[in-house]
């Protein structure tokens, strides 16, 4: 299973390897791994194998078959998926199975994507780590005793241990880009609206799900840029279940990851300005973007957008857009069952005030960066401020000898979120201790090829994606 999805997905085509082998080899990974790593919540290994061999009966008889025909996908336990559990981290659903799939898992199954299952994932996304009350916490390959980053914990644990080639992920706040950065793997948040979202966590049947509808994305979690621009090829494009859909594909999703860098203008910020950065971090990502400046022919210049911190102005957001009054009555039955952080969150005394300054100033935010994006064709930064930490808290205390609160490690994510720009995570390198680092690269709104391009450009350089967790060599 070390093989990319590009080339496994030739390798099926040509009968070389029948999707059969590939399940089989995928199933045999999960049951050495998992009972470490804690990366799926519902594998559906009966399902993989049945899909696996029906679409073996169609390549042998010689029948059309799609992009990713055969090939195996981890989806987040937060997605939407018909006949299969979606608990989303909560007791109060751990019995809930959807009857319809999420747009992108739709999409991926026509693709001919075998489904292995459901990642785990923190209660309702509410987390940057991978641990909920109902479920064993997911765990790092690269450190078992550490973080693989959340909400998408599971589908970077996957990823990373090679159990698939592919896995699909949500980000609200970073949760693509969080765990990719903390398990050394490629992960993008696409332009709002270029990957449609629907039902996402939403069932009218039970109230209290709700999606953050302008924070939201769901996106391709990859070990190479080449596959997740594959992806993106597959799950992108207009839909009208999803109104904030663009309404176009103007972009060559396979195409867009080739191409030269040279004479680029590049912005680099270390910190915002404000953000504490561990010092391990600053320095692989400032080796990181040297390569930038020297190997891809980029000029690279140090600035910052100019934005306060906007936690306060996030936190305040997500808040708006999760179903305070259906969550609040669940919270009278379950809130003995729930994530403390959750329930702290709903029992916030929220005020019309705090919401519409949180616009005004996310409108602050956002007409702040594309003024300062008129300058440039992207912007480098961190994608976290720490590198993984320990799986038995929720975040980090203390960050470059400085106190910080909750949200302080996700200062360089959560802010894309607000703008709605294109954004990855690109593995930047590793710490003294064998750590991964990631490289955020964020593109003009609606520019993803370049940062497709560019993460493509910078992959080709450093060749991170051939790196094993130690768990894999041992």
């Amino acid at each position: 299973m070390n093989l990319d999805a590009i080339t496994l997905a030739a390798h099926i085509r040509d009968k070389s390897l029948s999707p059969v082998e590939v399940v089989t080899a995928s199933l045999a990974r999960m049951d050495l791994l998992e009972p470490e790593l804690h990366a799926f919540c519902t594998p559906t290994p009966d399902l993989a194998m049945a899909q696996a061999k029906a679409i073996e009966q169609k390549i042998l008889r010689g029948e059309k078959v799609g992009p990713l025909a055969g090939v195996p996908v981890a989806i987040k336990d937060l997605i939407s998926t018909a006949g299969i559990k979606t608990v989303s981290g909560s007791w109060i659903y751990e019995n809930f199975i959807p009857d319809e799939d999420d747009i992108t898992v739709e999409r991926l199954k026509a693709a001919g994507a075998i489904i292995l299952g459901k990642t785990n994932a923190p209660e309702f996304g509410y987390s940057g780590t991978g641990h909920n009350p109902v479920f064993p916490t997911t765990r790092n390959p690269w450190n078992t005793d550490l973080t693989p980053g959340g909400s998408s914990a599971g589908s970077a644990a996957a990823l990373a241990a090679r159990m698939c080639p592919l896995a699909l992920g949500s980000d609200g706040g970073g949760s693509v880009r969080i765990p990719a950065a903390h398990s050394g793997l490629f992960g993008m948040k696409a332009s709002m609206g270029r990957v449609p979202l629907y039902p996402g966590c939403r069932d009218e049947r039970f109230p209290g799900l709700s999606s953050w509808e302008s924070l939201e994305h769901i996106g391709p979690m990859t070990r190479t840029v080449a596959d997740a621009a594959l992806m993106l090829s597959v799950i992108a494009g207009p839909d009208p279940r999803d109104r904030h859909s663009i309404p176009t594909s103007d972009i060559d999703w396979l195409n867009a990851p080739k191409g030269s860098l040279k004479g680029l203008r590049i912005a680099f910020s270390a910190d915002w300005g404000y953000a504490a950065v561990d010092q391990q971090v600053r320095e692989v990502v400032a080796k990181a973007v040297r390569v930038f400046e020297r190997e891809l022919g980029c000029i690279v210049v140090e600035a910052h957008p100019g934005f306060s911190d906007p936690k306060e102005t996030f936190a305040a957001l997500v808040a708006q857009e999760t179903d305070l009054t259906g969550m609040r009555k669940l919270m009278e039955s379950y809130g003995d069952r729930m994530s403390p952080h959750l329930v702290a969150m709903l029992n916030t005394d929220w005020t019309a005030e705090m919401f519409t300054d949180a616009n005004m100033k996310r409108k602050e935010v956002v007409n702040k960066m594309w003024r300062f994006m008129q300058g440039y064709d992207l912007l480098l930064t961190p994608t976290l401020a720490t590198p993984p930490f320990p799986i038995d808290i929720e975040s980090p205390a203390m960050i470059d000898g400085r106190s910080v609160t909750p949200a302080e490690w996700l200062a360089f994510v959560f802010p894309i979120n607000l703008t709605g720009q294109p954004a990855a995570s690109v593995p930047a390198g590793f710490t003294a201790d064998g750590l991964p680092v990631g490289l955020q690269i964020v593109g003009r709104h609606l520019d993803d090829a370049l940062v497709l391009r560019a993460s493509a450009a910078f992959e080709k350089v450093c060749g991170w994606q051939h790196r094993l967790p130690p768990m894999l060599t041992r």
